[in-house]
């Protein structure tokens, strides 16, 4: 019978430990991670393990862990209001569905590697899940298909849903569509175009130019000439609707996004891909956290706007 397997994972935390000391962050984090574990075990699931930051668990039905998870994000989002910056560590939750196979204590099975997988590429606030866990929610959960995402060490890809938690950003969130409904739309109803700035070099590319890639070199499409750039850095392509930036570099790239109640989070991707959405920074061969980082301001917009892009050409 299928269960429905939750990584998930606290970020920041090496930054908590500079800052606090060992024992104080120890403290901190083992506290977070047993509050999360309790909150699963509270909608029905149980804790199969802790991962030091994070936790790994099981549930009965795919309701039971999305709705334990959403409680996660929104009770430690106002947590986190009340912290100092320094001290910030947010959530990434992977979740996946499927049969598994128990061996002393031990879950093995598909939708473990995917969902481990998952909560490393949603990065931090975010809840990723595969379609057969978003497929039988019900209304009111709101998710958006992010399409197929490709998961290491699979040879397909899984289509991933992005479960909405913030009230406030619901309204850029929709609910899945039958396949035909979104043939009918197309895909520049959702992602129409981005535009880039790195210093006084901007640039805007509609969805059906793309692939493009960012480089250090002159046959890149959009050249940050910075040593710490690859020759070809990172590749922004689309699909089903969605922005895809994938990492294809040596010293891997950061993305910040700006979200819409004045709070950023960030993902660091080494040979991964995330979805780029609304506006942010993206940081190339340095984190962000660097102020010398080269770093490329990011914003995307829907169909509506594609002839704006039009107007940025370099």
């Amino acid at each position: 019978m299928p269960q429905t397997v939750v990584f998930a994972d606290l970020t920041g935390s090496t930054r908590v430990f500079e800052a606090m000391g060992n024992v104080r962050a120890t403290d901190t984090v083992t506290r977070l991670v047993q509050w999360v574990g309790q909150v699963c075990e509270v909608h029905g699931g149980r804790v199969v393990k802790t991962l030091g930051d994070g936790v790994f668990a099981l549930f009965p039905d795919c309701a039971q862990a999305v709705h334990a998870m959403l409680e996660v994000q929104r009770s430690h989002h106002k947590r986190l209001l009340k912290w100092p910056e320094p001290m910030r560590m947010e959530l990434q939750i992977g979740i996946a569905s499927g049969e598994l196979v128990e061996v002393e204590g031990d879950i093995y099975g598909d939708a473990v590697n995917v969902a481990s997988r998952l909560s490393d590429l949603a990065g931090p606030g975010q809840i990723w899940a595969t379609e057969s866990v978003a497929a039988p929610l019900g209304p009111d959960v709101r998710h958006r298909s992010l399409g197929p995402i490709a998961i290491r060490g699979r040879q397909l890809a899984a289509t991933v849903h992005r479960i909405d938690w913030q009230d406030e950003l619901a309204d850029l969130l929709t609910m899945p569509a039958p396949l035909s409904a979104m043939a009918q739309a197309g895909a520049s109803s959702s992602f129409g175009q981005i535009e880039l700035a790195w210093l006084d070099v901007q640039a805007a590319f509609l969805a059906d130019e793309l692939p493009i890639h960012l480089g250090r070199v002159h046959e890149a499409d959009f050249v940050v000439n910075d040593p710490r750039v690859s020759r070809l850095h990172a590749r922004i392509d689309t699909r089903n609707g969605s922005c895809i930036l994938t990492d294809v570099s040596s010293y891997g790239t950061w993305v910040r996004f700006h979200h819409a109640e004045g709070s950023t989070s960030e993902v660091a991707l080494r040979r991964d891909e995330c979805v780029l959405h609304g506006s942010g920074e993206i940081g190339l061969g340095a984190p962000l956290s660097d102020f010398t980082a080269p770093t490329i301001s990011f914003h995307t917009g829907g169909g509506q706007v594609r002839l704006a892009a039009q107007a940025l050409r370099r």
